[in-house]
């Protein structure tokens, strides 16, 4: 992969999953491994508009987060795409701020996670090949101390091999896979499930 075509498509994802609302505004950032040893990332930069991104807004970073390539400012959460690639040898990262993964991250706050199973969707993630799984979702709390934050998701990484993705408290969802098309995989099936078991909590408490 190129940081050319990396670039173009971050651009191509990043403006989708605006279309879709998972990442109003400047929130979300979206990330593809050009390269593991040294580490070579391809990231979009702070403070885009997702909606309206181009390929020149996306920049390389290394292994310790510092800009090797383009004239934008990494994202701040450029630490957490690194422990999530160190711990699952990923080959992309997204992290989304959609209404549903936000309002669970709320309503399961306190409990610091929850899990979803019985859906046929689940078997859209990596290694399910049932529905018959549950599928457990832990919630970070939310900091401003991305170095601090980073090393809890990479501790929970670490600790918890069999995850898919964590929410972090009242911020959004951040998920992975073998490559884009992977990662974008499971943001699909994710923010499915997250609005269903939304739309199942309101059902039942209407």
């Amino acid at each position: 992969m190129t940081f050319s075509g990396a670039a173009e498509q971050l651009v191509e994802t990043s403006r989708e999953f605006y279309r879709r609302g998972w990442v109003s505004g400047t929130s979300g950032n979206l990330s593809i491994v050009l390269d593991h040893h040294p580490a070579a990332v391809a990231i979009t930069a702070s403070s885009v508009d997702k909606g309206l991104i181009t390929a020149d807004q996306i920049v390389q970073v290394g292994g310790d987060g510092r800009l090797l390539h383009g004239t934008g400012k990494p994202s701040a959460e450029t630490l957490i795409h690194l422990a999530v690639i160190r711990t699952r040898e990923a080959g992309a990262v997204l992290h989304t701020h959609s209404l549903y993964s936000t309002t669970l991250s709320d309503i399961y706050g306190k409990d610091g996670r929850f899990f979803i199973e019985g859906y046929e969707m689940l078997k859209g993630l990596s290694g399910i090949t049932t529905h018959e799984h549950r599928e457990w979702i832990p919630i970070l709390e939310n900091s401003q101390d991305l170095q601090k934050l980073s090393g809890q998701a990479e501790d929970l990484l670490l600790r918890n091999p069999e995850l898919h993705g964590f929410l972090i408290h009242r911020h959004g969802l951040y998920t992975w896979g073998k490559d884009l098309a992977e990662a974008r995989r499971h943001i699909e099936i994710f923010e499915f499930l997250f609005e269903a078991t939304v739309m199942s909590h309101s059902l039942r408490s209407g």
